[in-house]
């Protein structure tokens, strides 16, 4: 457990992000697909701004050359050409989409699903969430989720997810955890977890807490193939700033109490649950 300060406020400012509706936190807790149909014109692509944390960690993995991924033999430029449209729709003024390379102009990761081999043909990830991107790259659908925690629903289920996925629809997902790490890029081989802070009381504690969410989203290639982009919104905040009302503080330490042994190993969570549920009771007194 680390035993320095927790972070002073001005540190944690306007480079922490948070868009993320609460009644998306399952309760209880499952590891499940959780998509919802996008209405047609729903926004996939956000703008990256130059003078945010993100930006910054993108820009380091790019320079590194780690940003993409691409199997031999892979053509991806119906994808780009798809991503380029996408962007045409969802950021027409903004300057940063415009721009080159596709790291640095949107927040969202991109990755291409081939419906046919169930496969990711090609990845362009900078923040992974505790996962190496250069891993998943090619891997069938099943593969890809084996390390996931109580993840027979996904499994069973995979053919028709990515048949849902890749059959010409857009489509969204949410998934979250809490994070003692203000970091965006969490690539296993980069950086070593950041441990949970060794905290007098709960508020110390909580105030080295971030909440991560992930917004998914797909949306179809079309151009002759059955392919679909797949993007992956990262949004880190400070958790006692995102959790504002009691409502939040009840759905998340509902799911939180909900989850299994296994999905708290999964998330590095164990360690953590007790402080954090205690803390979110007294927030929905």
């Amino acid at each position: 457990m680390r035993t320095d300060g927790p972070p002073q406020a001005a540190s944690v400012g306007a480079n922490f992000l948070m868009n993320f509706d609460f009644s998306q936190i399952a309760v209880p807790f499952r590891m499940q697909p959780g998509l919802r149909r996008l209405a047609s014109g729903a926004s996939q692509l956000t703008a990256l701004a130059p003078a945010s944390a993100l930006y910054q960690e993108k820009l380091g993995v790019l320079r590194a050359g780690q940003s993409r991924h691409c199997i031999a033999g892979f053509d991806p430029t119906p994808a780009l050409e798809a991503i380029a449209a996408q962007a045409a729709l969802d950021l027409p003024a903004s300057p940063v989409a415009s721009q080159s390379p596709m790291e640095l102009a949107f927040e969202e990761d991109l990755a291409v699903l081939d419906g046919a081999t169930t496969a990711l043909p090609w990845l362009c990830v900078c923040v992974p969430s505790h996962w190496a991107p250069e891993e998943k790259l090619g891997l069938p659908f099943a593969a890809v989720h084996a390390p996931v925690a109580d993840n027979a629903l996904l499994q069973s289920a995979g053919g028709q997810l990515v048949d849902l996925v890749t059959g010409g629809h857009c489509w969204e997902r949410h998934v979250w955890t809490v994070s003692p790490s203000a970091r965006h890029d969490q690539h296993p081989r980069r950086h070593a977890r950041t441990a949970w802070p060794a905290a007098p009381d709960d508020d110390t504690f909580v105030a080295w807490c971030f909440l991560r969410a992930e917004r998914q989203t797909f949306f179809p290639v079309g151009r002759g193939t059955r392919q679909a982009v797949f993007t992956i919104r990262v949004m880190v905040q400070p958790l006692a700033r995102a959790v504002s009302t009691r409502d939040q503080a009840q759905r998340l330490h509902d799911s939180l109490a909900s989850m299994s042994a296994a999905v708290l190993a999964y998330k590095g969570l164990a360690p953590a649950r007790e402080p954090l549920l205690r803390w979110l009771r007294r927030r929905t007194a």
